[in-house]
């Protein structure tokens, strides 16, 4: 199973490229966030065309999550407990394997009441886990994590922590919803540092390649071993009116 997931930052806007990348890249199952649309506008025809089924979670204007997948997608949820209102998750069954597209909140700022909410996010996160079950459940959660996990993730790594994105209280926050028993798909395979998944259209991040790896795919204990390889595709942020993130990949032997 070829697992990809990518924040299209409006697909009302990046249609065309994830239809175009689905071509290129021929995953079997794409976790998308930041759809920014209602579930009833998703362009459920042309994603069928491209021979995927789809399972969505929209909201008005933000947020907003969905599977897409080539196999049959069963055991359908829409959000969890730890959303407060907002459309940050769904997960699905395919293939015997659960899959969760999430959405995680930027925090804004350490000072901000934003920053709490992602707190809260992470804390009811790792409690729907733990309610799921163990982790040798074969289990992908897969998403744009506002969190880089690491330095070597990190462009500037002193500069960051004093941010949202490296913050050391986002580090704990992940650190506790990995110990669940979850593993970096990345990292199983690719210790290599300064891997980027998003960069910042203002800073003009992605030509000086200043960025952040705060998109993952991390996997259970139940298919650790099974993860043969894992990528993040950069092709799709060098072009026209590119979503600030790119897709990452993991390949598990089913």
């Amino acid at each position: 199973m070829r697992i990809a997931t990518w924040n299209v930052n409006s697909l009302r806007v990046r249609l065309g490229h994830l239809l175009d990348w689905l071509k290129m890249a021929r995953p079997d199952v794409v976790c998308l966030q930041e759809i920014k649309m209602q579930t009833e506008d998703f362009p459920f025809d042309a994603i069928g065309e491209a021979g995927y089924e789809a399972a969505v979670y929209g909201q008005k204007t933000y947020n907003g999550v969905a599977i897409l997948s080539k196999l049959p997608i069963e055991e359908v949820v829409q959000g969890f407990a730890g959303e407060e209102g907002q459309s940050r998750l769904i997960e699905a069954v395919i293939e015997g394997v659960h899959v969760i597209s999430a959405y995680c909140p930027n925090g804004e700022s350490p000072r901000s009441d934003k920053f709490q909410y992602k707190k809260r996010f992470y804390a009811a996160l790792r409690a729907h886990l733990d309610g799921l079950g163990k982790s040798s459940l074969p289990l992908a959660i897969c998403g744009d994590f506002n969190i880089a996990p690491q330095a070597q993730d990190v462009w500037d790594p002193k500069e960051a922590a004093k941010q949202c994105g490296f913050h050391p209280d986002e580090l704990a926050w992940l650190a506790h919803l990995t110990a669940w028993g979850l593993h970096d798909s990345l990292r199983l395979v690719d210790d290599k540092g300064g891997q980027y998944s998003w960069w910042d259209y203002r800073t003009g991040g992605f030509r000086k390649n200043q960025g952040m790896r705060i998109d993952q795919v991390w996997v259970s204990d139940g298919l650790k071993n099974k993860v043969k390889k894992a990528w993040i595709d950069t092709e799709p942020r060098g072009w026209d009116k590119p979503s600030d993130h790119t897709p990452v990949l993991a390949e598990i032997a089913m």
